[in-house]
């Protein structure tokens, strides 16, 4: 698999509120210009959370422009097509996701839900830092893979065993 155009990935969950969204922002980060990540939800909350936010300031990342988004955005026509499908979370994972235009290489990377901790202000920012530190490593896995010299299937084994990490 190689070209000399960025590759597309799209990051999926149900809300597209702080997973999504955060692996979006590390991926933009981390690929140095050869990937463009994109996120959505297969029911978006309409707002990003604010600690997903604040965790990628804490990043150096930067926060701006993000947005809750349907998956069905990256369906319509003039979407861009996409090398890379990722889920993020188990509920989009087991839902039925649109037919992806081309042939995108798909993978499960799903990590607990930091929106959903409850308790004081301290534990759910380490929720949400654990949760990017997770996506930051599979992340950073995934961009140094040898793209070039792996075929679609051996590249699909590497993205799940990275989702195991």
């Amino acid at each position: 698999m190689t070209t000399n155009t960025p590759y597309n990935a799209l990051f999926i969950c149900t809300g597209n509120s702080a997973r999504s969204i955060l692996a979006e922002g590390i991926l933009n980060e981390l690929g140095q210009g050869r990937f463009r990540a994109y996120s959505a939800g297969s029911h978006p909350k309409g707002e990003v959370h604010p600690l997903a936010l604040d965790t990628l300031k804490r990043l150096n990342i930067p926060a701006a422009d993000y947005r809750s988004k349907s998956w069905d955005e990256f369906v319509a026509p003039g979407a861009p097509l996409f090398d890379f499908i990722f889920t993020v979370c188990d509920n989009a994972a087991g839902e039925v996701c649109p037919l992806w235009p081309g042939k995108p290489v798909s993978a499960h990377w799903g990590v607990p839900d930091p929106a959903a901790v409850e308790g004081s202000e301290e534990q759910k920012v380490k929720a949400f830092k654990d949760t990017a530190l997770i996506l930051r490593r599979r992340i950073e896995l995934f961009v140094s893979l040898p793209f070039e010299r792996l075929d679609a299937m051996s590249l699909q084994h590497k993205l799940r065993d990275i989702g195991k990490q």
